[in-house]
């Protein structure tokens, strides 16, 4: 060969090395971004591809639906009880950490999170959202082909959501949702001909001195001008039947038979601050006359509420923010969250039912769960923080598999990292990239799997006690600020009323 036939060679062989280069390798292996070859995955199955439907309450309490605990049989959700009767329950299944960022980045990545606080709440310095190079596992339905959609909070910052949901979905990168400035509800309130909400009875908790106002719960709530809240008003109904309208709107404009479905309902409640609207009267008369106190609420009210010997320092200081000094305003407190529950259960009927009308029910694979637990007044606190006491760190978690019904009661120890090795198996997608979960499906097989041998709960505490004291009180005072500014906002709202 010449030099003359050489350098008339070498563009087309660099041109051909470089395309070579940047293209990814052909094969049975795919990738979320095919162009850049990231995130590579492997099909792992023949078969039709399942619809998926994935819903998660946010803080549920063991009270609510565990059948070990007493309480839970005062509890009315048919909607979540059959699924239960449908398929399978994992009576032991855990967060990997017990606050609402943190625990859903660590599901939504299948990873131990770098995520250690609440966006609204984190001391300088702690990361509270996703990173724009993470992978959350829906990203990798997507690539596959599915249709995937999101309804409701997201609370890990919203591009991740953007990526695997598409530009128009929603997301809620906040801890409560937006019910005064979500233009979207607003409107589909003033459909039904209902006014924006106020609390009629609000829990608003004492300090331990019994005097100093701390804390709102939330409770129940009328319309701004005094006339009852229906429950189609409801936040989580309105979500519910986004989902259900979102539903509809894929299955006549796509081609389902060719795309599978993946959706997404993430509600916010039961979580307060608590917002019960009209049509639960009958129900509270029958929970209080039922309603009892945990027994260490009254071992640490004979205590005046003193810490205890051997309590984590940091629960002590949740308590003082957290804490409930009066049984009656536990008590008030337990029943509304009791009635909050049964509002989630309602609206996720309404979607279950679409889905039966759909007739998509029983080939789908329908998962609900949670974020993490509640404290529910034992040892005088509720709501939920970066402590390892197990009723925070206990989350619900029931599989309804595809393809029929099935009752089962597993009680093997399961992680919330489990949940997207499960989904992903059962869409037949192997990703390459490392997950700290396993996937559940030989377990609903009624095989031995590997869920019992991973390590269910993280704490990761990268600053040590002070940072966690911290992170705790900037919670509670920044939680107490925005629960005012709520009620600010609407008084200010009803004197523009007035004056109008």
């Amino acid at each position: 060969m010449n030099r003359r036939h050489f350098l008339g060679m070498a563009p087309a062989a660099l041109l051909a090395g470089s395309t070579s280069a940047q293209a990814p390798d052909s094969g049975d292996r795919s990738y979320i971004q095919p162009r850049t070859g990231v995130g590579p995955f492997h099909r792992t199955g023949a078969g039709k591809q399942p619809n998926i439907f994935l819903i998660t309450a946010d803080m549920v309490s063991p009270d609510l639906y565990h059948p070990d605990r007493p309480l839970s049989k005062h509890v009315k959700i048919p909607n979540i009880r059959s699924l239960m009767t449908d398929g399978t329950f994992f009576s032991n299944a855990f967060c990997t950490v017990p606050l609402c960022a943190p625990s859903r980045a660590s599901y939504l990545t299948g990873r131990y999170s770098y995520i250690q606080g609440n966006g609204e709440r984190a001391p300088e310095g702690l990361e509270t959202q996703l990173r724009p190079t993470d992978t959350i596992f829906p990203e990798y339905l997507k690539a596959a082909g599915y249709l995937t959609r999101q309804s409701g909070k997201g609370h890990v910052g919203t591009q991740k959501f953007l990526d695997a949901f598409g530009e128009n979905d929603q997301p809620w990168d906040r801890w409560s949702p937006p019910v005064f400035d979500d233009e979207g509800f607003l409107a589909y309130q003033r459909s039904l001909g209902v006014k924006p909400q106020k609390y009629s009875r609000e829990i608003v908790f004492r300090m331990q001195d019994g005097k100093t106002p701390g804390n709102s719960a939330g409770g129940w709530i009328v319309q701004e001008d005094g006339k009852p809240f229906p429950f189609e008003a409801h936040y989580s109904c309105y979500l519910a039947k986004r989902s259900v309208e979102t539903l509809r709107s894929l299955l006549e404009t796509e081609n389902p038979g060719k795309h599978p479905i993946y959706h997404q309902l993430d509600i916010f409640d039961p979580h307060q601050p608590f917002s019960i609207p009209a049509g639960y009267e009958q129900r509270e008369k029958e929970l209080r006359s039922a309603m009892t106190l945990p027994s260490s609420y009254e071992a640490s009210r004979k205590r005046d509420f003193k810490k205890w010997e051997n309590e984590p320092e940091i629960l002590d200081v949740y308590r003082k923010y957290w804490g409930i000094y009066d049984p009656q305003t536990l008590i008030d407190y337990r029943v509304a969250y009791i009635l909050q529950m049964e509002v989630v259960d309602r609206a996720i009927g309404l979607f279950l039912d679409e889905l039966r009308k759909q007739g998509l029910y029983e080939s789908s694979l329908v998962i609900f769960t949670s974020d993490h637990g509640e404290m529910n007044g034992r040892r005088a606190m509720v709501d939920k923080g970066v402590y390892l006491y197990p009723d925070v760190l206990r989350v619900p978690f029931v599989v309804k598999p595809q393809g029929g019904s099935q009752t089962k009661v597993v009680s093997d120890s399961i992680s919330l990292l489990d949940l997207s090795q499960t989904i992903l198996d059962a869409a037949g997608i192997q990703p390459e990239a490392k997950f700290d979960g396993v996937s559940l499906l030989p377990a609903l097989a009624g095989k031995a799997g590997d869920a019992a041998q991973q390590p269910a709960v993280l704490r990761r505490l990268a600053r040590g006690r002070q940072l966690c004291l911290r992170a705790a009180a900037s919670h509670a005072r920044r939680r107490t600020l925005s629960l005012r500014l709520q009620r600010q906002f609407a008084q200010r709202r009803a004197v523009r009323h007035a004056l109008r």
